[in-house]
């Protein structure tokens, strides 16, 4: 597609609603002037369901429909809300098969909309949220859709970081023991913002120090890979993985171990973290069925997978509490649902990953 001219910068937006995270002149100007094909004026959507990052749909004059991401309006930390380290690991991997959207152009220069954002495709499909939205597709989509998460996530896996020029993305080793100091960092940073965690983290990161399995090689590993981070077509493959803001290299196993910690079973006597539980319904694969399908995949041995799972509840705990903090603070944009159960949530996830990594 022909670049559009850039000489839309008089535009006249002061007609359309204010949306919390755009300012909507310059970004119209940036958009107009750097996505090529793009033609205004543009409509931002803040889409539900992000409680980090922001990602907007917006719509341009001729209907064509992008996604623009930054980071929350305001309680940014340093390190999780990268948004050139978010584009350049989508880019990286467009040529290599791995389902990704199509990066569309990156913006640094806070003067634009007060932060860095980047625009991608907007990805149309089915994106599992829930429960509700599992039962709109059928239970053989639903048992497709489990062996494609899984084997996309094995292909992720497989991909040759030096290859795609992520070679000196991140520190490949001791992923584990780098992953407790950040998270455990960020918890303690969100208790000097006023809004102290439960202790309950502290002694599990201590177990989970003590038991570190040894890593198995290098990947890219994605951080927060889940049936909810991604789009699904029709017949139920992934055709996009989605919110790469904590991506980096290191364990796989670890991207697994997360996996299972948001997949609820339905007998399962707490059927998911914070309510959301899209994989109850019949045709969903078991989560030992998901682990022997990664482990054929992958070819790794994924004998020490509990342990994996229980650093993901943990993980998953201090992320939860940076968000509690975050909202604490005022940074919704949104998205406000559900922000009074956080601090119990948090404090139960800690006591699950307690358990589970004294067990083992």
């Amino acid at each position: 597609m022909d670049a559009v001219p850039t000489t839309t910068a008089t535009t006249d937006v002061s007609h359309q609603s204010a949306v919390e995270g755009i300012d909507r002149g310059p970004v119209t100007d940036w958009l107009s002037a750097n996505v090529a094909g793009s033609v205004p004026p543009y409509d931002f959507e803040l889409i539900a369901g992000g409680r980090s990052n922001l990602t907007y749909r917006v719509t341009d004059g001729a209907g064509h429909a992008y996604a623009l991401r930054r980071p929350p309006v305001s309680h940014v930390l340093a390190t999780a809300h990268d948004m050139a380290r978010e584009h350049t690991i989508i880019s990286a991997l467009q040529p290599t098969g791995v389902p990704v959207p199509r990066t569309l152009g990156l913006c640094t220069d806070t003067g634009v909309n007060g932060a860095p954002f980047y625009v991608m495709s907007f990805v149309e499909g089915h994106i599992l949220r829930d429960e509700k939205a599992s039962s709109q597709v059928s239970e053989d989509v639903r048992a497709h859709a489990s062996d494609s998460l899984v084997d996309t996530l094995a292909q992720l896996h497989g991909v040759d970081v030096d290859d795609v020029g992520l070679g000196e993305f991140a520190r490949r080793e001791g992923y584990i023991a780098r992953q407790l100091k950040r998270w455990h960092g960020q918890f303690e940073q969100s208790a000097l913002d006023g809004v102290p965690g439960p202790a309950v983290i502290d002694r599990a990161w201590e177990e989970l120090s003590a038991k570190i399995p040894e890593q198995q090689g290098a990947t890219i590993v994605h951080g927060d890979y889940r049936l909810d981070n991604t789009v699904l077509n029709d017949e139920g493959d992934v055709v996009a993985i989605l919110d790469w803001e904590i991506c980096t290299l290191g364990d796989p196993l670890a991207d697994l171990g997360l996996l299972l910690v948001y997949w609820a079973e339905a007998d399962d006597p707490e059927q998911a973290v914070l309510g959301v539980a899209p994989t109850v319904l019949p045709g969903f694969a078991t989560r030992a069925q998901l682990v022997e399908r990664y482990a054929a995949a992958s070819g790794r041995d994924v004998s020490a997978v509990p342990y994996y799972r229980a650093f993901g509840i943990w993980k998953l705990a201090c992320i939860l509490q940076g968000v509690y903090a975050r909202y604490a603070g005022g940074a919704a944009a949104g998205d406000r649902t559900g922000v009074d159960q956080f601090a119990a949530g948090v404090t139960r996830l800690g006591e699950r990953a307690l358990a589970d990594v004294e067990a083992l």
